[in-house]
């Protein structure tokens, strides 16, 4: 270790953009980089060669010199700053990277030729690796130069002592601590030696994203003058290494992809410059251990002292690490180097200090990073969605040709693992059913209207501003419709976004943007991850119905209007038929089962085991709400389980009554439209799988589906209503800052002490160890726990303890409500069905026709119209797609 005695950063960045802070400016009109030095001269790249020697002049006063410091570089590296003035007018062209730092730290020095062994060598021909096909192990054969083996024999460069540079001025300047740490020599390639590669810069950020600009923070990407054309953000919280890996990796073969283009305006070889990749991890101490080892691996995280809670007494909000990474990790924890078709990946980690949730992650997304880098696309991804190799660039083409489109999805697949062995779960396979005919018949349908209700972001300040109330209003402090509306988030997003006063915003679904991801994998995380869906999206369309009123008054055409219109009124019929869903179910099975009691069928003694399954049925419905009233799925694991499985028993049961009552009804008057019903039902998933060139979940994953259909009517809904007062995320939100990695505080003379690792075997020792750390996970997943503080928290609650209760008694009161109107309407259709009237005559054929009968046609009749229209819908989308391609 050595102390490094350090200025605090003073730099003043010039404002980014001349559109108001908007980080979705129109590109047509994007203004010139503030790096330039005039409007026709081009930012001076930091891969520019230089000659061998050049004096630099002394700097005028108007500009503030201040430290960032590199652990063991020749010197601390000096930047110039500019004063509230604005920026001076001496050679701004001038490039810090491609300049020997002992030449900026004295000013006048000149450059010895002999110095100079480390300029860029331009032979390193990107795409003759970017061309990623799809399988890892593919080898290239090209001529050109290939990866040498994973070792190097650099020297590293001797360590000199503290040096000074002097106080920084006084004045209404920010101190902001900035330090330029040298990455392990064991990640930098030898033909990659470029200084984005050999160093990570840390930041440590004071302040809100809000106010990330004005208070003079500023990004790597900025200083070498690069536009962004596609900006990336990755949101966790506690996933582990493999689902992080999953995902970052995909992401780098999109970037291999882009830069494989060859024949497209934007993208090629170098396309890599114009992407960057953010990653926010939602909580220092959350974070998965093995997480932070695999970006040491990268190069991009590195632990220290010059991480602190505080500077200058201001609260460290977040934790700011910016790399260059030239290799990749696979799932697997494999290395994967340029000659698998990895491409240089600009990463900024953002390591928040406190747990604030999503919403929060996406604040510094979109209100920190954003505005500084002025992007034209932005994308969205959670950890453990791994893009399809090709995903990223359909997406972006979507923005591309398409001026109107405010946001886009892609299609979520199931992970299925190596030869498909999780469709071994019955859970799983279920889940791969319903995402597949989402996006077979849902997402395109949609898509023809214009508004899919859930997706991500591109543009608008009035759509985010609406996004980011769900931070401050998701919570006990505001009203149970508004904060389970905000579980779902991202649907009031897309409902803001085509509601835009004076815009006419469309919502895209891009087919083969393929993003697998995980699913819950044990019935617990299943019905806890349902809870939230089907709460916030209930509550979601229920604001998205009332504010009808705000699409009507946006810039839509008149036929744009009357097609939300329509597709407003499709979802509130959907939403009416799905508050009856529990209530339809259990008269199907009374009437289907009641039916086989008729002397058509010839049955003897079944009106015996038909009371005691109906009475089973009922059984597990009273049970499930019990079991839901209180208990978290886990701690009834078991019983949940159970009643799955006899709830699917049941099924089997009802698939056998409605076969023979469908071939009853066949040859009687008018049994003919209840056959024609269920006939069309299932015939449109086929037909529908067939035209999309997709049918093989049918095959896989159509009889777990059945089978777990009530699981989805009974199990999920019952817990769901009846769990309205947790408006819980699944975690819980950090409140009280740490101080156990200490505070900078500026001396008299504008210094801070922090050591540093002076030697390259001390950096190489952080790499290794967490090397070692990501092997031994391998035999033991062993999860690292972290104590918190739970004193002051303590205090806080017992203060607030009466607000609270009032708070939880309220939402309490609430879900009550809801819960018992949810049952008794449920009850009442139930008594006007099946009072007065004998089920078991419903298919007799000398019987007139029932009400139970009357009311069994329009159920599946209802049903047959409205997949006929997703039909209809996706035909028609498939039909646009293949002109528009």
């Amino acid at each position: 270790m050595t102390g490094e005695t350090l200025d605090l950063d003073d730099y003043v960045a010039p404002s980014s953009t001349g559109h108001g802070h908007d980080p979705f400016a129109d590109p047509h009109s994007r203004p010139h980089s503030q790096y330039s030095q005039d409007s026709d001269s081009r930012p001076v790249s930091q891969y520019s060669q230089h000659s061998s020697a050049r004096s630099l002049p002394p700097p005028p006063s108007s500009i503030v010199e201040h430290v960032v410091a590199s652990p063991f570089a020749s010197t601390p590296t000096l930047y110039a700053s500019y004063t509230a003035n604005g920026p001076p007018s001496y050679n701004r062209s001038v490039d810090h990277f491609q300049h020997d730092s002992e030449a900026y730290a004295s000013v006048t020095a000149i450059h010895d030729s002999e110095k100079i062994n480390h300029e860029y060598n331009d032979q390193y021909d990107i795409s003759q690796y970017a061309d990623v096909p799809g399988e890892d192990d593919i080898e290239y054969m090209d001529d050109g130069e290939k990866t040498p083996a994973f070792s190097m024999s650099t020297e590293p460069e001797t360590p000199l002592e503290t040096r000074h540079f002097g106080p920084a001025p006084t004045g209404p300047h920010k101190r902001n601590l900035v330090v330029d740490l040298s990455v392990p020599p064991k990640l930098v390639l030898p033909y990659r030696g470029e200084p984005e590669m050999t160093k990570s810069r840390y930041t440590a950020v004071t302040c809100d994203p809000d106010d990330f600009e004005k208070e003079k923070f500023f990004l790597r990407q900025n200083e070498s003058g690069r536009t962004t054309e596609l900006f990336i953000v990755i949101t966790m919280y506690n996933e582990d290494e493999v689902l992080f890996c999953r995902t970052i990796y995909g992401v780098m073969r999109n970037i291999a992809h882009l830069c494989s283009r060859k024949n497209s305006q934007t993208w090629g070889p170098d396309a890599w410059k114009k992407v960057v990749v953010c990653i926010v991890a939602d909580g220092r101490k959350k974070i998965h251990p093995r997480v932070l080892d695999c970006l040491t691996l990268l190069g991009v995280y590195q632990p220290g002292d010059h991480m602190k809670n505080a500077v200058n007494n201001k609260e460290v909000t977040a934790h700011l690490f910016e790399y260059t990474t030239s290799f990749a990790l696979d799932p697997n924890i494999q290395f994967k180097y340029p000659d698998k078709g990895i491409v240089p990946t600009q990463i900024i980690f953002c390591m928040k200090e406190k747990n604030q949730k999503k919403i929060n992650s996406h604040r510094w997304f979109f209100n920190a990073f954003a505005p500084m880098l002025q992007p034209n696309v932005c994308m969205l991804l959670d950890v453990g969605t791994r893009p399809g190799n090709n995903s990223l660039y359909r997406l972006w083409k979507t923005f591309d040709v398409n001026s109107n489109v405010g946001g886009a999805c892609g299609e979520i697949a199931v992970y299925k693992g190596k030869n498909w062995k999780y469709l071994l779960n019955p859970l799983v396979a279920a889940q791969n059913f319903e995402y597949k005919l989402s996006n077979i018949l849902d997402k395109p349908t949609e898509s023809m209207f214009g508004y899919i209700s859930v997706l991500n972001d591109k543009d608008g300040q009035g759509p985010l501003a609406s996004y980011f109330k769900g931070e401050i209003l998701h919570g006990r402090d505001t009203d149970i419709f508004t904060s389970n509306m905000y579980l779902a988030e991202d649907r009031i997003l897309c409902f803001e976004l085509i509601a835009k006063a004076n815009s006419d915003w469309v919502l895209k679904y891009v087919k083969g943007a393929i993003g697998e991801t995980d699913v819950p994998e044990s019935l617990p995380e299943f019905i806890s991850q349902r809870r939230r869906w089907l709460n916030g999206s209930f509550f979601a369309t229920v604001y998205a119905i009332a504010h009808i009123g705000q699409i009507m008054r946006s810039g839509h055409s008149s036929g744009r209007k009357v097609s939300l219109f329509v597709e407003t009124v499709y979802n509130c019929i959907n939403m009416v038929f799905s508050w009856f869903g529990i209530g339809n179910f259990y008269l199907f099975f009374v009437i289907l089962s009641s039916s086989l009691e008729d002397k058509s069928f010839d049955l003897t003694n079944i009106q015996y085991f038909n009371a005691i399954v109906q009475y089973f049925l009922a059984s597990i419905i009273i049970a499930c709400f019990l079991m839901s009233m209180g208990n978290k799925p886990k701690a009834a694991h078991l019983k949940y389980k159970l009643a799955s499985i006899f709830l699917a028993v049941l099924m089997v049961y009802l698939i056998i009554a409605s076969v023979l009552c469908g071939i009853a009804a066949a040859s009687q008057v008018g049994g003919g439209v209840v056959l024609f019903s269920v006939v069309v039902t299932y015939g449109v998933y086929v037909l529908s799988s067939l035209l999309a060139f997709d049918p093989w979940h049918l095959v896989t994953s159509f009889v777990q589906y059945l089978l777990l259909t009530p699981t989805y009517v009974c199990i999920l809904s019952i817990y769901a209503y009846s769990n309205l007062d947790d408006i819980s995320w699944g975690t819980k939100q950090d409140a009280i800052p740490d101080t156990d990695l200490g505070a900078a505080v500026q001396d008299s003379h504008s210094q801070v002490d922090i050591e540093m690792l002076a030697e390259a075997a001390d950096v190489n020792g952080i790499y290794e160890e967490a090397l070692d750390s990501l092997r031994a996970a391998k035999f033991s997943d062993v999860d690292a726990k972290t104590k918190s503080g739970k004193g002051a928290g303590k205090a806080k609650v017992i203060s607030e303890r009466e607000k609270e209760q009032a708070a939880i008694d309220y939402y309490a009161n609430v879900r009550t409500n809801v819960l018992l109107t949810w049952v008794l309407s449920n009850g009442v259709l139930l008594l006007l069905i099946l009072s007065g009237t004998d089920a078991s005559t419903t298919f007799d054929p000398d019987t007139s026709a029932s009400r139970s009968k009357g009311y069994l046609t329009f159920i599946l009749a209802f049903a047959a119209i409205t997949n006929l229209v997703r039909l209809g819908g996706s035909t028609l989308y498939l039909l646009t797609r293949i002109f528009t391609q």
